[in-house]
């Protein structure tokens, strides 16, 4: 279907501050959605408190405000502004967290401002550990066993029902794996537990059963409105699980993967941004245990992503560019992919005959009391 004729202004929230876990990745996906958005003829309102980004250069949106990223201030924008929508998918977890306040409280539906992309439903479903483990039991994928808890007397109980260990712990709503870890005693569970809580935005945290060692894989999709869907890039962590992905040394497309199982990843990974009714761009993460064949799926981020920048850069294949596009009215097959030319369209999905490698750095000389051990976040 063609752009939407009903939208006129939309507000697009940046990403904030470069730091650990979230750097310039982010600036360089919302930059491709502003520009998507503005060729299209939408007036673009852009909120960043990082004045130091490319998607703050005058050329770029038809506004910007240079303002801290909280709540009560995009709500105050949103009172000034007035926009027909709001975009979070493309400033990572911090503009999604925003976002999903907002809209939980009201304050969109208040003003008229609807949430495109991906909507409310689908980030709660991706996002809380416990929602998006009863979407995958309903659709008959394979998960950890896991148990979600909000207290940490829940944490210890979960524990004991899990029964062996080491533990991991996740928290819901948080980026680069903040407040989680692997506890291997029931005082580094009540440790780390306790950050978890505090740094979820729900205050929730998935203890889950040990899957150390396991090899990882990331499924980059892209679906739209229409429900045409395709895989954009396949990724494979060398690192095993216990390293958080954006530690790892990672290679695209998958290497040790046969093709049956890629063809089970594959299929899993379009069930479920079907279920959760993504629309645009997600990260779909596994867990395969090479021994024995067994997998599991890790989670779903409903964003753009540091993986996203890495499966665009792999495949050439615009993916905040395209995500843009689709909230916006667009399906794949309209939209023509400019890296390949006339006769390809986004539905297309991107076939590599070279290899990619992403090799991390760390500045540990910078950072001189930072421990060196790499773990889940």
């Amino acid at each position: 279907m063609p752009r939407r004729e009903d939208l006129e202004t939309i507000l697009v929230l940046g990403s904030g501050p470069i730091k650990i876990g979230q750097a310039a990745e982010f600036d360089f996906s919302g930059s491709q959605a502003v520009q998507a958005l503005r060729e299209d003829g939408y007036k673009v309102i852009l909120v960043n408190s990082n004045p130091a980004t490319i998607q703050n250069d005058p050329e770029m949106a038809d506004k910007v405000y240079i303002e801290p990223l909280l709540p009560d201030t995009i709500r105050r924008i949103l009172e000034i502004e007035r926009p027909d929508a709001l975009l979070a998918g493309m400033g990572g977890q911090t503009a999604l967290n925003i976002a999903s306040e907002l809209a939980h409280a009201g304050v969109l539906d208040e003003l008229g401002v609807e949430l495109i992309g991906s909507d409310l439903d689908a980030i709660d479903k991706a996002e809380d550990r416990d929602l998006f483990n009863q979407v995958c039991l309903g659709i008959d994928l394979p998960i950890s066993e896991a148990i979600a808890c909000n207290s940490m007397d829940e944490v210890l109980a979960a524990a004991d029902e899990i029964g062996s260990w080491p533990i991991l712990i996740r928290p819901a709503f948080t980026l680069g794996g903040l407040g989680g870890g692997t506890a291997w005693n029931t005082g580094e569970l009540v440790e780390i537990a306790t950050l978890g809580l505090r740094n979820s935005r729900i205050g929730q945290v998935l203890i889950e059963e040990s899957i150390l060692g396991w090899q990882e894989y990331e499924y980059e999709v892209m679906r739209d409105t229409a429900d045409n869907a395709t895989i954009v890039c396949t990724m494979e962590n060398i690192d095993p699980m216990g390293v958080h992905t954006g530690e790892s040394t990672v290679v695209a497309p998958v290497q040790s993967l046969s093709d049956r199982d890629h063809m089970q990843l594959r299929d899993m990974s379009l069930s479920l941004i079907r279920e959760l009714n993504i629309k645009g761009g997600c990260n779909v993460q596994f867990a395969v245990n090479q021994s024995t064949g067994e997998v599991r799926v890790i989670e779903v981020n409903p964003r753009v992503s540091r993986s996203s920048a890495l499966a665009s850069k792999a495949t050439g294949y615009p993916i905040a560019r395209m995500a843009a596009k689709i909230a916006v009215g667009y399906t794949l097959d309209e939209l023509p992919n400019p890296i390949t030319g006339e006769g390809t369209t986004a539905a297309f999905e991107p076939t590599l005959d070279y290899c990619v490698v992403k090799i991390p750095r760390w500045p540990f000389d910078k950072f001189r009391t930072a421990e060196e051990p790499l773990e889940l976040q």
